[in-house]
């Protein structure tokens, strides 16, 4: 039988595990062949938002999303970008109705990012910092 003690040394333990997953750092990365070395967090969040459709520099960007569903992609907007969910989700749907920009590509799972940004020189996605690999580059961390 689980007493009292056990019982809360048990919630602390997976409190401490839940914090851990919502401070995670994030990265936001490109093809190793891009000439991209460095983004601002406003740079990222320029183009993410749709306020921007080039890297700095010029270069056409083909960015990569997470599904609304996914704590990154919320942590990302909210770190990065100071906006929620919902804040992301009605300018996009204002840009698309426009026709002033194209939403970023929404793929299913972080791996599938860093997969599409690997073969993709114009590609710019964001990752937990911690998945990170030798086949793209981090251009900016968010903490």
């Amino acid at each position: 039988m689980m007493n009292k003690r056990n019982l809360n040394a048990m919630l602390a333990v997976a409190l401490m595990m839940l914090s851990s997953v919502s401070q995670a750092q994030l990265a936001v990365i490109v093809n190793p062949k891009s000439s991209l070395s460095t983004l601002t967090p406003e740079q990222a969040a320029g183009l993410f938002l749709g306020k921007s459709s080039t890297v700095p520099g010029g270069g056409p960007a083909s960015l990569a999303d997470l599904p609304d569903s996914s704590a990154v992609r919320e942590q990302f907007y909210s770190k990065a970008a100071g906006k929620t969910p919902a804040q992301v989700k009605a300018a996009w749907s204002r840009l698309t109705f426009s026709g002033k920009a194209t939403p970023p590509k929404e793929l299913a799972t972080a791996a599938d990012v860093k997969k599409y940004v690997a073969a993709n020189v114009e590609a710019i996605g964001y990752i937990e910092k911690s998945a990170v690999d030798a086949t793209v580059k981090v251009v900016l961390v968010v903490e």
